[in-house]
């Protein structure tokens, strides 16, 4: 009999999890909460014998699979960031995993007809598809998935190439073909969760100041900070770099497609592009606040965690939780239910 590898191992364990998860009786069993989990959001991220990537490399895990945390390690590097985790046979580095949870959602909301609410995805991996009539099921998986923290539109409710109730997403930058993702897997969020906060500042009294040598983001009230945590700008040099100077919040969008579309990728050689940096298909990116004309913004970021040196292609990457906030006390003030609001928002200073 051949053997299993452990990739084999984890292909096999995922498919029967996700059989289990589409069997109604059987839903309950899985409705916790995992919070020591990460996945593997790049290529491939190595196991060190210690916390430290001078030590030995002792395994390798691949894009996608879920790891098993069983505490957080402060080492002595790299000195921005020197959170590792202690996994099976070592250590790992947390710069580029994303932790994730697996809460299931087994009521599905209603959605008003001609109407669209958001919905925040809470599996670590979700595939989205699409109705296909070449396809004998009349269904078709896309990539890349969809995951956890992702923000997007559902406009409808469906039955899914499973038979179960799926969500149907606008999607803005493939507008033309929706594609549909499990209400299981999707948590539709309240009013409350979006609604401006510090309303009561005047306009001319909050300002946003990010320091690009240190990678801190700082938010002032009343020239008091309000709140403050790292960042990761865009990588210096070419055309990735943040750029300085003063500006003002244009545009918000709870939920943004960016990079390349989902059905162009094939004309660009860039079938199954993964959605990260990598691959630059990046669908549901949370909590978007546009402040220049070329499109650099402030969102969340399901990634990396890697907060406090340059990474992204020019935006201001921020947690996701983080971003939500500055979402909703930045202005213009967001209008729940709009898929964005425009106007002479916050002042927004960039410097060295």
């Amino acid at each position: 009999m051949k053997s299993l590898s452990r990739r084999d191992f984890l292909k096999l364990g995922g498919l029967s999890l996700g059989s289990l998860a589409f069997t109604p009786r059987l839903r309950n069993l899985f409705d916790f909460d995992d919070s020591s989990l990460v996945r593997v959001a790049t290529d491939s991220v190595s196991v060190y014998s210690k916390p430290s990537d001078e030590s030995s490399i002792v395994s390798t895990w691949f894009r996608d699979e879920l790891v098993h945390v069983y505490e957080e390690v402060v080492a002595d590097t790299p000195k921005h960031n020197p959170i590792w985790y202690r996994v099976w046979g070592g250590y790992m580095h947390r710069a580029r995993l994303q932790r994730v949870k697996t809460l299931f959602n087994t009521v599905p909301s209603v959605i008003p007809e001609g109407g669209q609410r958001l919905a925040e995805v809470t599996v670590p991996i979700s595939y989205p598809y699409r109705k296909s009539k070449a396809s004998s099921s009349g269904w078709e998986k896309i990539n890349p998935p969809i995951y956890f923290g992702s923000v997007h539109w559902v406009v409808g409710i469906e039955t899914g190439p499973d038979g179960e109730s799926w969500y149907r997403i606008f999607d803005e930058l493939d507008s033309n073909v929706p594609y549909y993702l499990p209400t299981l897997h999707m948590r539709a969020l309240a009013a409350e969760e979006m609604s401006p906060i510090s309303v009561d500042v005047p306009w001319d009294q909050k300002r946003i100041e990010v320091n690009l040598t240190t990678q801190v983001l700082t938010a002032f009230e009343y020239d008091k900070p309000a709140f403050q945590t790292k960042i990761s700008s865009g990588i210096p040099g070419g055309d990735f770099k943040t750029p300085s100077g003063e500006f003002y919040i244009q545009e918000k969008m709870p939920s943004k497609h960016m990079g390349n579309s989902y059905f162009d990728v094939g004309k660009k050689g860039l079938v199954n592009s993964f959605a990260d940096a990598d691959g630059y298909v990046l669908p549901g990116i949370p909590w978007t606040c546009f402040f220049t004309p070329a499109g650099h913004a402030f969102h969340g970021t399901y990634w990396h965690e890697n907060f406090g040196t340059p990474m992204s292609h020019g935006c201001i990457n921020m947690r996701t939780e983080e971003a939500k906030w500055l979402f909703r006390w930045a202005l213009p003030p967001h209008e729940v239910g709009r898929t964005f609001n425009r106007g002479r928002g916050t002042l927004v200073r960039v410097y060295y």
